[in-house]
C-alpha cells in the first residue's frame, strides 16, 4: 500500500492501459474561391446558360422532350385553334374578289389563285349568312302568307336547325369525302383548298334564295336550276385540271361533282324555294 506519493507509469505495454495518442497532423489549406464572390473560377460561376439548382423543380424550365413534340403533330393539331389561325388571317378585298370569282364559274381560275393562300373564314360566312338568310326568308314569307289568310302563325325552329345542318354538313362532308376518293387515286389536292372551293361555291344561293319570294314556281325552278348549274360548274371546272392526273376515272369523278351540287340545289327548292303567300 503507498502512503501519499504517486509512482510514475512508464511510457510501457500495460495490460488494461490506454495507449498514448499521437499529436494530431498538421493540415495545410490551400487558397479557395470561397473568399470571393462571385468565384474566379469556372466552377460556380453563373455563365450564360445558366441552370436551376438541381433541388428544384424543372418542370416548366426544361426544354419539351420528343415524345411532347411528336404528341403535338399529326392529328393532334386538328384539336389546336392555332393550327386554323392562319386560314382566317385573310382581308376583306380578298373575300370580295373570290366571291366575284366564284359568279363567273367558266374562268376556272380559283383554285390557282387560291392555292397558295387557301381560307376558312370566307366560306364560314357564307355558310352562316346562307342558314340566315333561308331561316328569315322563309319565316317572313310564311308569316305573310297565315296573316293574309287570317290564320294563326307559329315559328317553326326547324327550320334553321335543318337549314344548319344542311349547309355545315355539306360544305364539310362533301370535300371531305372527295378529299379521300383523291388521294386514293393519288391526285395531289388539299383538304382546306377543298373545303375553301366548296365553301366559295354556295355563295350564289344567297341571291337565289332572296329572289325565291316572288310567288311563281316557274321562276322559283328557274333561280333554282341557274344557281344549280353555276355551282356545280365552278366546282367542276377549278378540279378539273387536278382530277385528270386521276386517269380514266377522272370524267365520272368530274361528273360525280358536278351531280351533287345540282342535287344541292333540287333540296333547296324542294324545302326552302315552296313556301307561298
Amino acid at each position: 500500500m503507498m502512503s501519499g506519493n504517486y509512482t510514475s507509469i512508464d511510457n510501457q505495454k500495460v495490460s488494461g492501459s490506454v495507449p498514448a495518442v499521437p499529436d494530431p497532423p498538421s493540415f495545410k489549406f490551400s487558397e479557395s474561391n470561397l473568399q470571393t464572390f462571385p468565384p474566379s473560377g469556372t466552377e460556380g460561376k453563373i455563365s450564360g446558360g445558366s441552370r436551376p439548382p438541381r433541388d428544384v423543380d424543372d418542370t416548366f424550365s426544361r426544354p419539351e422532350s420528343v415524345s411532347d413534340e411528336a404528341q403535338q403533330s399529326g392529328w393532334f393539331r386538328a384539336f389546336s385553334l392555332a393550327t386554323y389561325k392562319p386560314y382566317f388571317d385573310i382581308d376583306t378585298i380578298e373575300v370580295l374578289e373570290r366571291i366575284k370569282d366564284s359568279l363567273y364559274p367558266f374562268n376556272g381560275t380559283f383554285n390557282e389563285k387560291t392555292a397558295s393562300n387557301p381560307d376558312l373564314y370566307g366560306p364560314f360566312w357564307i355558310c352562316t349568312t346562307l342558314i340566315f338568310v333561308a331561316a328569315s326568308i322563309g319565316t317572313f314569307v310564311t308569316y305573310l302568307s297565315h296573316k293574309l289568310k287570317h290564320q294563326e302563325w307559329n315559328y317553326d325552329i326547324n327550320l334553321v336547325t335543318w337549314s344548319a345542318g344542311l349547309f355545315y354538313g355539306y360544305v364539310t362532308i362533301v370535300p371531305l369525302g372527295l378529299y379521300l376518293i383523291l388521294k386514293y387515286f393519288s391526285v395531289p389536292s388539299g383538304l382546306v383548298q377543298l373545303l375553301c372551293l366548296y365553301g366559295y361555291s354556295l355563295f350564289v344561293f344567297i341571291p337565289a334564295l332572296c329572289m325565291s319570294v316572288v310567288p311563281w314556281e316557274i321562276f322559283r325552278w328557274l333561280i333554282a336550276g341557274v344557281a344549280g348549274f353555276m355551282s356545280a360548274t365552278f366546282v367542276a371546272l377549278n378540279l378539273r385540271a387536278h382530277i385528270l392526273s386521276a386517269g380514266e376515272r377522272w370524267l365520272l369523278i368530274v361528273a360525280g361533282i358536278f351531280l351533287l351540287q345540282l342535287a344541292l340545289a333540287v333540296a333547296l327548292k324542294v324545302y326552302l324555294f315552296t313556301v307561298t303567300v
